[in-house]
């Protein structure tokens, strides 16, 4: 009887005995699952995006390269970096024993064609030699000055003087060294005037009339900022593809402030067609070669690759991205290489003023 009852529920229990270990599996699959943490950052079009960071250094206003008009070996160096001078001030001297031996030379050369000029000149005024004569004479004559003056101030020119008075900036070589002709030797400026230098891209420098205002900081004077307007733009790109450009200051220069210091140059500029969008460069990792990040779906709970294109990175830690995002994402900015595509996160709570560090 006993047994009949047994058989007749049998179904039953079975069902029941399959239910509770399906239940008990998917409870153990979801606690084997870890859904790990992600930190989030809102993708929106960001100012920054439209400011350019140039490295930049002070430069006096006036400011000369000095450089011999010969070449040879330095003798001495009568100046320092950082001494004035004057103009007509002797600078540097070069050894004159070649030039002073070319320049005997050509003074013995001058007296011998000298006296036979002299000689067909009288007989011309004579009328005891030919006009064709005379000519080669008196050509001769001038051809041999003309020499003679070359080597005199060739000679004069060995040594270098300051062609206007202020400040030696930099001293480019040493007593001993042999330089050529035009080789700056000393760079001199004049005054206390100071404009930053910095050298722009060639593709910035393409879109330069988008640019609107420029600035300058300096880490020995930190939380200010310096206005800027241009001076001069070399249209002439260098060896390097880049193009100088002058900037000046738009009030009193601040006396901290001296040439040399390195500073950093911000431009802001015209926002061109399309979204320009700043993100955190931790955000950024590489898939097959190319640039992506992970979206999170809001819905759904996961994490999404997603390609995208960054035209560089700022000093801010910012990365630049051209295309490939919205504008109203959220990306994952940390543990990027950990993740993988549609994996299941979950968002780190913000921190609040009694979590701090946002571990509660």
């Amino acid at each position: 009887m006993m047994w009949s009852k047994l058989c007749h529920f049998s179904p039953l229990f079975v069902c029941l005995i399959v239910v509770t270990l399906l239940s008990c599996d998917n409870k153990n699959k979801e606690q084997s699952e870890h859904v790990p943490y992600v930190k989030l950052e809102s993708v929106s079009g960001a100012i920054s995006a439209r400011t350019l960071e140039y490295p930049g250094r002070t430069k006096p206003v006036d400011e000369v390269n000095v450089s011999f008009r010969v070449s040879g070996p330095i003798v001495s160096m009568n100046v320092k970096e950082g001494d004035f001078v004057k103009k007509g001030q002797l600078i540097a001297q070069m050894d004159q024993r070649d030039y002073s031996l070319q320049l005997k030379a050509v003074e013995a050369e001058y007296q011998s064609v000298k006296a036979e000029a002299e000689r067909i000149i009288a007989m011309y005024q004579e009328g005891s030699t030919t006009a064709n004569n005379y000519d080669k004479a008196r050509f001769g004559l001038q051809q041999i000055t003309e020499k003679l003056n070359h080597a005199r101030n060739q000679l004069n020119d060995t040594r270098l003087v300051a062609p206007i008075s202020g400040f030696v900036s930099t001293r480019y070589h040493e007593a001993g060294e042999t330089v050529a002709q035009g080789m700056p030797i000393v760079a001199i400026s004049s005054g206390n005037n100071i404009e930053v230098e910095i050298n722009l891209s060639s593709n910035d420098f393409a879109k330069r009339s988008n640019f609107l205002s420029y600035s300058c900081t300096f880490d020995v004077i930190p939380g200010k900022k310096f206005p800027l307007s241009v001076s001069r733009i070399n249209n002439e790109a260098n060896s390097n593809q880049l193009y100088n450009v002058r900037l000046r200051f738009a009030g009193p220069v601040d006396p901290n402030i001296t040439t040399g210091m390195t500073t950093m140059v911000d431009i802001e500029r015209a926002m061109e067609e399309g979204t320009i969008i700043a993100i955190s460069k931790e955000a950024l990792f590489e898939s097959d070669g190319k640039q992506c990040v992970y979206v999170y779906n809001d819905k759904a709970g996961t994490v999404g690759k997603k390609e995208i294109k960054v035209s560089r990175l700022t000093s801010k830690g910012k990365a630049i991205v051209t295309s490939g995002l919205e504008g109203n994402e959220r990306i994952v900015t940390a543990g990027v290489h950990k993740l993988r595509d549609g994996q299941r996160v979950k968002p780190l709570p913000n921190a609040s003023k009694s979590n701090i560090g946002g571990l509660l």
